[in-house]
């Protein structure tokens, strides 16, 4: 018999409500140790099986399922999990889905797409960008780890990218037990470059830059916010390497400005702009500090894709606050008749966090404020309905009269 884990008698454990998560708490008791990183069965207080997954004691999360019927984590699944991944975006692309609509289609060739997005592709702890000819991978639980060969050789197979780069760098691998590394899966560097990506220039470090390198789950609103900007005085806050003020700039925005903290992150700004040959400016500057700051100016679009304030569920009361004062100054800044885009990224604010937030600060503001669009992360980015945590980016594009 296979090696379970049991909830508590009288658990509400949410694995029971479809959710793919155990921890450790929710359990009558952990498993020895060397079934970390193995396959186990979950049952519940009854002794009901409820599905096949990955375990590691080390973890407070110490059960990932993987199905709801019994499986092996061999090369068999990990193939028929990568192959589902993929023609998952394929389809997407044909279809024409609202995320990949005509005018923001991803290029047909190079491909720049999430390829594996951990759990809603049944694969716990797996993230796969694709930028073109190179693959950015990311594992972050033990049980893929472990297997981290197979799944290299299974994606070199699938994908036949030139290069792949591990970023095991986020510090989420230490609550697995694992260490933080970068590197290539040939050993050599993988130098920046330019790389095309919906018409524009991008200089991308995928091996040493943020992240990824590019966040690819925006490019839709990139499209989406610049046909608000023909015309206007466009503000980029929180700017990071450009993408919204260079698509503002080409659409024909009268001024671009962007801002970000980060010098580095200005600077790739700059270079960007310069290499399209559009009119953009970029200064390095705290954004908080930068409204309260000038006070005077007004925008007609301002757009604000801050990083994640909440990056804790006890976090959450503060990012909270601090979304709604970036904002209020937003708008407050914004000349009548002008657009807020605004975003979050993190899965700890829900949407109905996110629309009572920005509610309180158009009162606050005294303007008067209309939805035009809702946005949402892409296709690529699939959401597990039985997950919360897989949503995390969600935004809405706004007039402010």
């Amino acid at each position: 018999m296979a090696a379970s884990l049991k909830l508590k008698s009288g658990a509400t454990a949410r694995v029971l409500r479809g959710h793919p998560w155990v921890f450790a708490n929710e359990v009558v008791e952990l498993l020895p140790p060397e079934h970390d990183g193995g396959v186990v069965e979950c049952r519940d207080a009854k002794g009901r099986f409820l599905g096949s997954g990955i375990c590691n004691r080390q973890s407070q999360i110490v059960w990932r399922r993987l199905s709801r019927e019994r499986v092996e984590l061999d090369e068999a699944y990990l193939r028929g999990a990568l192959e589902r991944a993929v023609a998952r975006r394929d389809y997407d692309c044909r279809a024409g889905s609202p995320a990949v609509s005509v005018s923001n289609r991803p290029d047909p060739a190079p491909q720049f797409r999430r390829l594996v997005w951990s759990e809603s592709d049944d694969l716990p702890g797996v993230v796969v960008d694709q930028f073109g000819d190179t693959l950015v991978v990311q594992t972050q639980t033990l049980a893929m780890e472990q297997r981290l060969e197979t799944l290299l050789a299974l994606l070199d197979a699938l994908i036949k990218p030139a290069e792949i780069i591990l970023r095991n760098d986020a510090p989420v691998r230490r609550l697995e037990g694992l260490p933080l590394e970068v590197k290539t899966r040939s050993g050599r560097a993988w130098a920046p470059r330019w790389v095309r990506i919906d018409g524009l220039d991008y200089w991308l470090d995928l091996q040493g830059g943020q992240k990824t390198g590019f966040y690819l789950d925006q490019r839709p609103q990139h499209v989406a916010v610049a046909k608000y900007a023909v015309g206007r005085r466009v503000l980029d806050a929180f700017c990071n390497q450009g993408s919204f003020a260079l698509h503002c700039a080409r659409a024909g925005a009268a001024v671009v400005r962007g801002l970000d903290s980060a010098a580095e992150a200005v600077e790739q700004a700059r270079r960007n702009a310069e290499h399209n040959h559009l009119r953009a400016e970029f200064l390095a500057a705290n954004v908080f500090d930068y409204f309260t700051a000038q006070r005077d100016e007004t925008w007609d679009l301002v757009i604000l894709d801050p990083p994640p304030f909440a990056k804790s569920k006890g976090a959450l009361v503060g990012a909270m606050r601090g979304y709604k004062e970036i904002n209020l100054r937003a708008l407050q800044r914004l000349a009548p008749g002008g657009v807020l885009a605004t975003y979050s990224c993190s899965h700890h604010v829900q949407d109905a966090d996110f629309r009572a937030m920005l509610a309180e600060a158009a009162t606050d503001a005294k303007r008067r404020v209309h939805i035009l669009e809702f946005s949402h992360q892409p296709s690529d980015h699939p959401v597990l309905v039985t997950m919360p945590e897989s949503e995390y980016l969600r935004g809405l594009i706004l007039r402010v009269e």
